[in-house]
């Protein structure tokens, strides 16, 4: 979180800066007193107005260097005493919700903490200053978190951009950011979002994931982790492939906790939001344009730069462009168990996409060509999707063959299969192995894991 801040708004003018205020004695927060405070103000004053008392009178620079519990008492206590002062009623419960809200906008995301702070909600969405919904256990519902006016999601918006080195306003009014613990932010102000600043945060869970977990969640059952297990310790070439909210990245930070700690890994996102634990591993970043249009590094440079960097592995956040081409270069090139994810409804429709964004880089290569690529450089598509009732599921577990003609041929080692729903509304089914022996059982006998591998399929 960044530290305190005087607060400006863009469209207001500045006043004259005042001479920095003194050391508070004891560490207090409390700056002098300023002549003509004095007065009293009704009963009917506006929780918004004690607000803005108890701001003029905190010093930022030294209510920075506070802890975060210790903050909120020294603003409680300074609330009774203005309260008092002023006549203002207010009650005990009044006080502390107040006090936190002081803290929470000045060295926090405002009324987004308490949301970020509970661990059951995935997804924020910020429709404008009085419209906030919640993900909430697969759930979308609104939510009671208000921004005091259009002009306070702006500050926080601005807030969340500032910490990563980005920018948002006016004259760039759209942004992806991220948060301190890894969370995706994407931020769009007016003029494009009619209805005040809108501001969508998908969340990542505090504690790790990892297959154990998603077992318990219902995502996927222990023979499908145990083969998805021996796929990453044979260095496969995996593409996790779903929908938006479907869990990609979740079950990429599953996987990637399966790489060994001695190899060295380069990760390239738009957004960095990847949760490796090994200690050997190099994150690299996009950077946007700035306001002259100039300075951008698109993921493909990154890629690019990648291959000189004498990567073990490289995984991509999401591929969404000509990176693709460079990602599946670096696949055929002895970067063997790359990953990465991207969006499609289906396996198939995965590599119809992966091959789209080849194309994109108008690189006059024939599609055969392409597919010759494809073919030879994926293992395997891990199809994962967001059911009806909330669940994240793998749903296709599919083994890129390879090519007969000019069709890339495709098996489906694991399918889910829906039975029904329980008497709760959840989705029932089991998942159903081919029997087919795949093409990389020549690797899985070079790791020594092909006697696993069936052993896993036996348990379905």
């Amino acid at each position: 979180m960044s530290g305190f801040g005087r607060r400006t708004e863009p469209s207001v003018a500045v006043p004259p800066e005042r001479p920095p205020p003194a050391p508070a004695p004891n560490g207090q927060i409390v700056r002098a007193t300023p002549p003509g405070t004095a007065g009293q103000i009704g009963q009917s004053a506006s929780r918004t107005k004690l607000w803005s008392l108890v701001m003029d009178q905190v010093d930022p620079t030294l209510a920075a260097e506070l802890p975060g519990e210790r903050l909120r008492a020294e603003l409680e206590r300074l609330i009774h005493q203005i309260a008092d002062k002023h006549r203002i009623e207010l009650s005990a419960r009044e006080q502390t919700a107040l006090a936190r809200d002081i803290a929470d906008d000045m060295v926090g995301l405002g009324p987004l903490e308490p949301l970020l702070a509970d661990e059951t909600i995935t997804d924020i969405m910020v429709n404008g200053p009085y419209s906030v919904f919640v993900e909430a256990r697969g759930k979308l519902q609104k939510s009671d978190v208000r921004f005091r006016d259009a002009a306070h999601a702006a500050t926080i918006a601005q807030k969340i951009a500032a910490a990563v080195g980005r920018r948002v306003d006016e004259s760039s009014p759209m942004v992806d950011a991220r948060l301190a613990d890894g969370s995706r932010v994407n931020i769009v102000l007016p003029p494009l979002a009619l209805d005040g600043p809108s501001i969508s945060i998908r969340k990542f869970a505090r504690k790790r994931i990892d297959f154990a977990r998603m077992v318990e969640f219902g995502s996927l059952t222990a023979p499908v982790a145990r083969l998805l297990e021996i796929a990453a310790r044979c260095r496969l070439n995996i593409l996790i492939s779903g929908g938006t909210g479907s869990g990609k990245t979740t079950l990429l930070n599953a996987l990637s906790r399966l790489i060994d700690n001695g190899e060295r890994i380069v990760t390239i996102e738009d957004a960095a939001e990847l949760q490796l634990q090994q200690p050997h591993v190099v994150r690299l970043e996009t950077r946007p344009a700035n306001l002259e249009g100039k300075g951008e590094i698109t993921q493909r440079d990154l890629v690019k730069n990648a291959l000189r960097m004498r990567p073990d592995r490289i995984i991509l956040g999401e591929v969404r462009g000509p990176e693709a081409f460079d990602m599946l270069q670096a696949m055929n090139t002895g970067h063997d168990g790359s990953l990465g994810t991207l969006h499609a409804n289906s396996s198939r429709d995965a590599l119809i996409r992966v091959e789209n964004m080849v194309q994109m880089g108008s690189f006059g290569l024939p599609v055969k060509a392409i597919r010759t690529q494809i073919a030879s450089a994926l293992d395997l598509i891990l199809q994962i999707e967001r059911m009806r009732d909330g669940t994240r599921r793998i749903i296709q577990v599919t083994e890129v063959r390879g090519l007969e003609g000019e069709i890339i041929t495709m098996n489906d080692l694991v399918s889910f299969e829906y039975e029904g729903e329980d008497s709760q509304g959840r989705i029932r089914g089991r998942y159903r192995a081919a029997g087919i022996r795949p093409g990389f059982v020549p690797r899985l006998e070079y790791f020594g894991l092909d006697l696993a591998w069936m052993e896993a399929l036996e348990e379905f």
